[in-house]
């Protein structure tokens, strides 16, 4: 018997691809879905934090399409700019300087050129080497330090893989005349009902005897493949795990150093207002300035086309720090102000969700960590898959197809 501990996405794809059709899923929450859960409150649709499917492999989109004849499925081509200073910039910033004031637009340009920065295998030294030090320190650090909440000479270089918006220099000089800012998310969709419906669609294929809320993993003995839980002991065969990484050897009684493995935390505070906003165009918003609590806003009525304004607000934290979710909301609002999002704007509703982990930091030692841990696991029997499981950036996509391919193995 299979036993896979965590109903969100990466959990019920196992299920749904599970050849044998012998699995348990365990969930220590009342409500599947992970963080990709929905909250349906006085007439808005807010999801955790925005979940938005950039499609690559069509037999996926298909496959989770079949369940979903009920959704009107909006099909959106992405609008994201920056707030910086007192105008906007469109995204990705390193494509789009010549939108800056002048001399801002020189320092960038001259500083791409004449660049002997040496990238040193962080995401720090590999930012400054590649876009150069005005690029560097106006947007990306500044942006990424707000998100990360660390130093980012502590990310490996390629601590975002492929969802880093790369650009040459003559891929900037190009876009100064031919506006080309296509990414992995230029075009997405989105269910009418919330990004919960994703996962509804995998969750309506796997046999509902075979799943358990509530119920919390405690330890494992891997010896004698005994998992306990709050509630009883389970014999398996085989573990599917997309608890955090760490967690899991925890659980398991591994000894590693818990130094290597880093993370932040996000306080995500889904808004709903009385009247639509004064942005309608955008579906997100980047702030890099620090006199802004956020670094990253979204409007879910530009995405919907609703008549009041419905936001989603993230703000990053280190992993130590205490966060009190209610102390925020005074600030987000007079920061929404201060960026001119609303003026006279009445809240008619709100939640609050505390993503912990949120972001995982990506560092040479992790890598290397991850991959050698994760090798000893299997020899017990134990895979680790989703984002953090892998301990890893990836798309919710991805983990789809992870799980996949973690079946094919297996008859």
């Amino acid at each position: 018997m299979d036993l896979i501990i965590g109903a969100g996405i990466s959990g019920l794809s196992y299920a749904n691809f599970c050849r044998h059709g012998n699995y348990l899923i365990i969930d220590k929450d009342a409500d599947i879905g992970g963080y990709c859960k929905t909250v349906k409150q006085d007439g808005f649709t807010w999801d955790y934090s925005g979940h938005f499917f950039h499609f690559r492999n069509n037999e996926i989109k298909d496959y989770l399409l079949q369940e979903m004849k009920d959704q009107e499925i909006l099909n959106v081509e992405k609008q994201t700019q920056i707030k910086y200073g007192n105008r906007y910039i469109d995204f990705p910033f390193q494509k789009n300087i010549h939108q800056l004031p002048k001399q801002e637009f020189i320092d960038c340009l001259y500083d791409l050129f004449n660049n002997e920065y040496i990238d040193e295998g962080t995401f720090k030294t590999m930012l400054y080497a590649k876009f150069g030090k005005s690029i560097a320190n106006k947007f990306l650090i500044p942006y990424n330090e707000k998100l990360y909440a660390c130093d980012l000479d502590d990310l490996d270089a390629s601590a975002m893989g492929r969802f880093f918006p790369y650009a040459d220099k003559y891929e900037i000089i190009r876009n100064f005349k031919k506006p080309d800012n296509f990414s992995y998310n230029s075009f997405f969709t989105y269910p009418k009902g919330g990004a919960i419906e994703y996962v509804n669609s995998l969750f309506k294929r796997i046999d509902k005897n075979k799943i358990s809320l509530n119920e919390e993993l405690l330890s494992i003995d891997i010896h004698n493949k005994i998992a306990t839980t709050n509630k009883r002991k389970i014999k398996y065969d085989r573990i599917v795990s997309s608890i955090p990484f760490p967690m899991l050897m925890e659980k398991c009684g591994i000894e590693f150093n818990r130094e290597i493995y880093s993370w932040n935390k996000v306080l995500v505070f889904n808004l709903g207002f009385n009247k639509k906003g004064i942005d309608k165009k955008n579906h997100w918003v980047y702030f890099p300035e620090k006199k802004y609590a956020f670094y990253r806003i979204g409007y879910y009525d530009n995405i919907f086309g609703d008549d009041r304004l419905s936001l989603y607000v993230e703000l990053g934290f280190d992993k130590n720090e205490d966060v009190r979710k209610d102390e925020y909301l005074p600030v987000i609002i007079e920061d929404l102000k201060k960026a001119g999002i609303i003026t006279e704007h009445k809240l008619v509703s709100h939640v609050s969700i505390l993503m912990d982990p949120a972001y995982v930091h990506i560092s040479r030692k992790s890598i290397k960590d991850v991959e050698n841990q994760k090798l000893k696991l299997q020899k017990q029997g134990i895979y680790s898959i989703g984002r953090y499981g892998s301990w890893t950036y990836c798309s919710i996509e991805d983990n789809i197809i992870e799980a996949k391919n973690l079946n094919s193995k297996y008859k």
